[in-house]
């Protein structure tokens, strides 16, 4: 898959607006995500745009006619070999149609580790996960390995990348944490501290609610919150990443991706105990309790292709007043399935999202896939559906 170089500490406890590419990306022969591997260059990720002899309107099934130009770029497309150039009129409403009927199903996270043995063992005996495959890729210098609670064709599954030498990556200020759902959060916590694991939370009900949660570290710093939660079908349930604008991602993340807005919370109890300090606190005080105030501010939105209880969820958090996190060069993307990335891939662009990958066959394994960022520089790769359970027989 991927491999994205380090830019920069949580500011959420853990419970750009402009776009970001990390440089010195390399592909991969991988399923969905474009491997994290080290050694290749950002233009070993571009094929030859195999969209551009598509007329957009033929991808959402219309009829070319006069553009639309109230709220839609009119698009132009260069014909193969020709100079000739086409104005077609996809709107909005026909591609957004188009999104929510899509079979979507978010796949997987990938990002890297400087042992993977070592994160394997951790992950099998401390968080009860199963190796599901391992791959060894020694042309390119890395290796995979998947990670889950289930088969890869129906649960989302963690896909690790070691890059041979490297045993250390920054994790940023942007990534969050990941979130595992277990029914008993204290016996959990209590195993990983017999396994010599770092707790940084314990065992206690959400700060406003009664859910029983623990947060934990791996051995690379990845954070893990734990929900108790009943028998689910997703036990491995989430995964937060940190956003400047929270109304800007809901809007992105519905239209472009076809995810729905399941809840949004605001931790109104830090804001109200933060602003009586700043009632009472003299100038000097104020100052630094301001910074406190856009710190530990914050919102989330839970977003998702189903209830959070029975699907992986993506938790995007904005913390008041930050507007830009750094990346660092730990994570990667998330896999999303799709019946059809060409189509995927125009809607991104549609809604504002940035196309690093143009959609295609994979080489080698013909495996369809395009990639793109959010308006934070947040990557995913979309794979086609049908592809990835022929890669996965």
């Amino acid at each position: 898959m991927v491999r994205i170089v380090p830019m920069a500490a949580s500011i959420r406890p853990s419970l750009s607006s402009s776009f970001i590419l990390c440089n010195n990306t390399a592909t991969s022969r991988s399923t969905a995500a474009v491997s994290l591997n080290s050694f290749a260059s950002p233009s070993s990720l571009r094929l030859p745009s195999l969209s551009s002899a598509i007329r957009q309107s033929e991808l959402f099934g219309l009829e070319p006619s006069k553009p639309w130009r109230q709220g839609c770029t009119s698009l132009r497309v260069a014909a193969a070999g020709n100079m000739a150039q086409a104005s077609t009129t996809t709107t909005p409403e026909n591609a957004l149609d188009w999104v929510k009927q899509d079979k979507r199903r978010m796949l997987h996270v990938v990002y890297r580790v400087g042992d993977l043995d070592r994160t394997i063992k951790f992950y099998t005996e401390c968080l009860g996960m199963k190796l599901l495959r391992k791959r060894d890729i020694p042309e390119e210098r890395y290796t995979n390995a998947f990670l889950g609670y289930g088969p890869e064709d129906s649960q989302f599954v963690i896909e690790l990348t070691y890059n041979y030498g490297i045993d250390k990556y920054d994790i940023g200020t942007g990534f969050g944490h990941f979130g595992i759902a277990v029914e008993d959060v204290t016996k959990t916590v209590e195993l990983i501290k017999a396994k010599g694991g770092k707790v940084t939370r314990e065992p206690g009900p959400v700060k406003g609610g009664s859910t029983v949660i623990a947060f934990i570290e791996d051995p690379d710093g990845y954070k893990f919150e734990l929900l108790e939660r009943g028998p689910t079908p997703e036990p491995l349930c989430q995964v937060m990443l940190r956003v400047g604008d929270l109304d800007r991602s809901i809007n992105f993340y519905e239209k472009a991706f076809g995810m729905e807005l399941l809840r949004k919370r605001d931790n109104a109890e830090y804001k109200t105990i933060l602003l009586d300090i700043v009632n009472i606190s003299s100038e000097n005080i104020l100052r630094a309790v301001f910074v406190l105030y856009c710190c530990y501010q914050y919102t989330i939105a839970m977003m998702g292709y189903g209830p959070e209880d029975k699907s992986t969820v993506l938790e995007l958090t904005y913390n008041y007043g930050v507007t830009e996190y750094e990346k660092g060069n730990a994570y990667g993307q998330i896999a999303i399935g799709t019946d059809d990335v060409y189509k995927t891939a125009e809607a991104v662009k549609l809604f504002g999202g940035k196309i690093t990958r143009e959609p295609g066959p994979l080489p080698g394994i013909n495996t369809k896939i395009t990639a793109c960022l959010d308006p934070d520089g947040w990557k995913t790769v979309f794979v086609d559906n049908t592809d990835f359970i022929k890669e996965l027989e």
